[in-house]
């Protein structure tokens, strides 16, 4: 039987995402970093939208769970609002916000390694304000929230982080790898194409995410 870690080991880092194919993509990732001896990760599958991806958080980081005070990542798909953006770039959020209104935003406040990291790599990047949604966003409503700030909407990051916080307080991250977008939606023909884009830059970001975790326990100076 194996045994638990000393209480005081550092945490394991928890990427959460949703659908069975995000997490196929970042086992894949998790696979090929895990020769280098980097810090242990976690990856969760929550389930599609805010209240499962909130159960699952709240559960994973329950006390006496292994990732109780782990660092979180929230990442997968998302859906770009701005124009231009195509199938492979990656979101990093500055903050997201809940679907709901009146819920206070969360604030990525140690995205800067993440961001240096992914354009170091030669991947497109975009960071702004990731809105939550309780459902796909299309067309006009896609629109409506560019106009209202937001550069990408997902289901579950802003439930996730916010679970996050709760559970209390813990570095956290929001990373997307956009899946469709104004001039790609997924509904249009050649959408095949941008979809398998998107998971292999999703498999590629892993090791980024590793030296974030890294970043993290490294004594300031």
């Amino acid at each position: 039987m194996p045994q638990r870690p000393p209480a005081d080991a550092e945490p394991p880092l928890l990427v959460a995402c949703a659908l069975g194919i995000e997490r196929f993509a970042l086992r894949g990732g998790h696979r090929a970093a895990a020769a280098g001896g980097r810090p242990e990760l976690v990856v969760l599958r929550t389930g599609m939208g805010p209240q499962a991806a909130e159960r699952a958080l709240a559960e994973a980081l329950g006390e006496g769970a292994d990732t109780q005070r782990s660092p979180v990542v929230a990442s997968g798909f998302c859906a770009g609002l701005a124009p231009g953006m195509r199938p492979g770039d990656v979101v990093v959020a500055d903050a997201t916000r809940d679907h709901r209104p009146g819920v206070p935003d969360v604030i990525c406040r140690d995205n800067g390694p993440l961001l240096r990291a992914l354009r170091e790599r030669g991947l497109t990047v975009h960071s702004g304000l990731l809105r939550g949604s309780d459902h796909v966003v299309r067309g006009a409503e896609r629109a409506e929230l560019h106009a209202a700030g937001a550069v990408a909407v997902d289901m579950e990051s802003a439930a996730t982080l916010r679970a996050a916080q709760r559970a209390g307080g813990r570095p956290v991250a929001a990373v997307r790898v956009v899946v469709d977008a104004p001039e790609h939606e997924l509904v249009r023909i050649g959408t095949v194409r941008g979809g398998i884009s998107a998971f292999r830059v999703l498999r590629s970001v892993l090791p980024v995410f590793y030296e974030w975790h890294r970043s993290l326990l490294l004594p300031w100076r």
